[in-house]
Parts: structure tokens; C-alpha cells; sequence
């Protein structure tokens, strides 16, 4: 029986299997691995089990809009620990990761022993901040009330967003999702009483508070 189990999320199978060998080579064998590429993967798993010691999650992940990822697992799984990893190590995206309540974060140009030394101490039941995590930066009463309104959505009413912020009609998304285009509809109307919006323009501006700053 594992010790930890560690789920891996991040699109690029190189990283992947390099935080994979950190962690493993980190924690020995009492740890199990599992890697998904997409915010839908994730989500599977969460369904799957939700006792998790801790998740990495990559900040631009398909299915994601900037810290979209983060704020939906805070709010439907706030029992586990999320470490944001990312090649973007601006003080903005890591004062923001922390606001938005992640346990720690891992810049994807961290040596392997920090990627291992900032692992251990989230599981030991700490946080882990690089220094910029300190500077002052502003996150927007916009972006906070982005936060609060995303965090009280259930993954699918998640998932139903973020379609029609692609622009699918109701019923390209009841297809895509096997629903009727009724249940759809209801979705989208519980979605604007939640996020305090009327259209679905104002939906997708709200969402894109959320996206980072700095995109590279």
C-alpha cells in the first residue's frame, strides 16, 4: 500500500515524466503516481477517488482558463492540497496561485531536489513558496469575486462553462456531453445565479479574470 498518491497534471509528457522521476526518486517507493494531461482527466480521477495527498497541476492546462483549474479544485476537493507548477515565475502568477489558495508552487526551472524539497513539505503538511510569493502585487476585486463565484460551481456546471465560453451553442453542448439540451439549460441558468452575470459574454469576461496576466 502507498504511502502517497500523487496525481500529476500537466499536457507535456516530458515534464510529466520528470516530475515523475523527482517525486519517485524523492519519496522512494511508498509513492503512486497517477498522470492525466487535461482538466477533463483530472476531473475523472477526482470523481474516481477525492482522498488524494496532493495534486500538481500545471497552470496552462487544456481545459483550463489560467487559474480556472486551481479555483474549481479549491472549491469542489478543498481537502487537497494543490501545488501549481509553471514555467511562468513572474510574481504575479505566483502572488496569485497563493491567493487563490493553492499549498505551494514549483517553477518548472527548479532543480530536482527543490521539486523534491517542496513535495515532502506540502505532505508534511506545510506550504511551499518561492521568494516572489512575498512581493506586493495587487489581485483585483474582480479576479476575487471570479474566484468566489467559479469555487461554488460543481464540475460539470464547471465544464458547461467553459463550453459556452468557446462559443457552442446549448445544444452543441448537450450532444457533446450526452444531455438533453433542458438539462443544459438549467446548468447555464444556475452558472449566471452563481457568477452574478445575465449573458454569456459577461460569463466569459468573468472567466478570463482568471486567465494569467502573462501569458508566454
Amino acid at each position: 500500500m502507498a504511502t502517497y498518491e500523487i496525481l500529476i497534471a500537466d499536457d507535456h509528457p516530458l515534464f510529466r515524466s520528470a516530475l515523475h522521476q523527482a517525486v519517485t526518486l524523492g519519496l522512494g517507493p511508498d509513492v503512486r503516481l497517477v498522470e492525466v494531461a487535461s482538466i477533463a482527466e483530472l476531473e475523472a480521477r477526482l470523481a474516481e477517488k477525492s482522498d488524494w495527498d496532493l495534486v500538481l497541476l500545471d497552470l496552462n492546462m487544456p481545459g483550463a482558463y489560467g487559474f480556472s483549474g486551481l479555483v474549481l479544485l479549491r472549491g469542489q476537493y478543498p481537502q487537497i492540497p494543490v501545488v501549481m507548477v509553471s514555467a511562468q515565475e513572474d510574481a504575479d502568477v505566483v502572488v496569485r496561485s497563493k491567493e487563490f489558495g493553492a499549498s505551494g508552487f514549483i517553477p518548472k526551472s527548479s532543480a530536482m531536489e527543490d521539486i523534491q524539497k517542496a513535495v515532502r513539505t506540502v505532505l508534511d503538511g506545510d506550504v511551499s513558496w518561492p521568494p516572489q510569493a512575498f512581493e506586493e502585487i495587487n489581485v483585483s476585486d474582480e479576479a476575487k469575486a471570479a474566484r468566489d463565484g467559479l469555487a461554488s460551481l460543481t464540475p460539470q456546471q464547471f465544464r458547461v462553462l467553459t463550453m459556452v465560453c468557446e462559443g457552442l451553442l446549448n445544444k452543441q453542448i448537450a450532444y457533446e456531453l450526452s444531455v438533453s439540451e433542458a438539462t443544459i439549460k438549467a446548468h447555464v441558468t444556475a452558472i449566471f445565479r452563481k457568477l452574478g452575470v445575465r449573458t454569456r459574454t459577461q460569463a466569459a469576461l468573468l472567466l478570463q479574470q482568471l486567465e494569467s496576466i502573462s501569458q508566454h
